[in-house]
């Protein structure tokens, strides 16, 4: 069995890869405050960016634009620094694995992988995560989807029934709904596809992102969703609105006023108390995410020593790795330290 690494992995406020008895953690990789020697930020989502940056934090160009524009804060940010590699997670637009080299006591290197939010799915306008090009001793993931009843349609079959739904629905509006940073992207993407001459209407929070992506590819990349000042007398239009107002008054109203349609997109989707708690009138399995499959094929490519989970399923996902392929694998739980913790 390989030896265990010296470098311990703390779920505290982000993920500490921390050396024993030194005052700071090597890396903090999505803290909120809590800062390192080396602070990491894998994307803009909210629950992984800073409330109060350090002094520079490691991260694409891409994600520091799109916190900015989220938040109002802007923050020094580097793409590289010695020791970090920063890889496509295939997550959000400028998501980043982290590649963290290591010195062990007895010389040798070690190679951790944190994946921060992932997918290997191509998309869209996003390319997956590729583990096989990913080479590291310790893993450390998120397991959101980490049980097997989470299993996804292909993703060339999913995006093609969404399109067929769009266009089969062209004689009322369509409230589409997805994270603002993210699945509100690729909604835009899939309705131009499938519907180039319906007009698409954005909220002001998506229509935030959509400028912080165009401005920090330098126009590559555009999402041309139009802002939208009233939801009255709509005819025709696909309207995208963050998940989280599914169920707003306001928004309630304005379906049933207009005529409208509410579609919902998400890996929870497979669950049908996901159409429910969001009053869906269709859901699809769009998702950010690894399915378990995906999951299981990320860690047997990088076949690494050890295997840390976090987020979602991870215990399940732990023991499915332990008991059914023969990983040395532990849930990361706040506050634990080594695996030693769980024997």
């Amino acid at each position: 069995m390989p030896p265990t690494p010296s470098l311990t992995v703390r779920h505290r406020d982000g993920i500490h890869f921390e050396r024993d008895g030194d005052p700071l953690p090597r890396v903090v990789a999505d803290a909120r405050s809590a800062v390192g020697e080396i602070n990491v930020v894998s994307h803009a989502h909210a629950d992984h960016t800073f409330r109060t940056a350090p002094e520079t934090v490691v991260c694409s160009s891409e994600t520091a634009a799109i916190a900015e524009a989220r938040t109002g804060r802007g923050f020094e940010f580097v793409e590289e620094v010695p020791g970090i590699e920063l890889v496509p997670a295939g997550h959000v637009v400028g998501s980043r694995a982290a590649l963290i080299d290591h010195q062990e006591p007895d010389g040798s290197a070690r190679r951790y992988c944190y994946t921060g939010d992932f997918s290997v799915r191509d998309r869209c306008h996003l390319e997956g995560f590729d583990p096989h090009a990913v080479d590291a001793d310790v893993l450390v993931m998120e397991t959101t989807y980490g049980l097997p009843d989470y299993r996804f349609p292909s993703q060339d079959d999913l995006q093609a029934e969404i399109r067929d739904w769009l266009r089969e629905r062209d004689d009322r509006p369509l409230f589409l709904f997805g994270y603002s940073l993210g699945r509100a992207q690729k909604l835009q993407w899939l309705a131009r596809e499938a519907c180039p001459d319906r007009e698409v209407l954005v909220s002001e929070s998506v229509r935030d992102v959509n400028r912080a992506i165009a401005e920090a590819t330098d126009g590559d990349l555009e999402f041309l969703g139009r802002p939208y000042d009233s939801l009255r007398g709509l005819r025709d239009e696909i309207v995208i609105v963050p998940t989280n107002q599914a169920r707003a008054d306001w928004l309630e109203r304005a379906v049933e006023r207009e005529g409208g349609l509410k579609a919902g997109f998400s890996g929870w989707a497979v669950d049908t108390s996901f159409r429910y708690r969001g009053n869906y009138d269709e859901t699809f399995a769009l998702t950010d995410h690894c399915d378990f499959d995906e999951l299981v094929a990320t860690v047997r490519a990088i076949d690494p020593d050890v295997v840390y989970t976090h987020h979602g399923f991870d215990e399940a996902f732990a023991d499915v790795l332990e008991t059914e392929f023969g990983y040395r694998a532990r849930p990361l739980k706040r506050d634990q330290t080594t695996l030693e913790e769980f024997c």
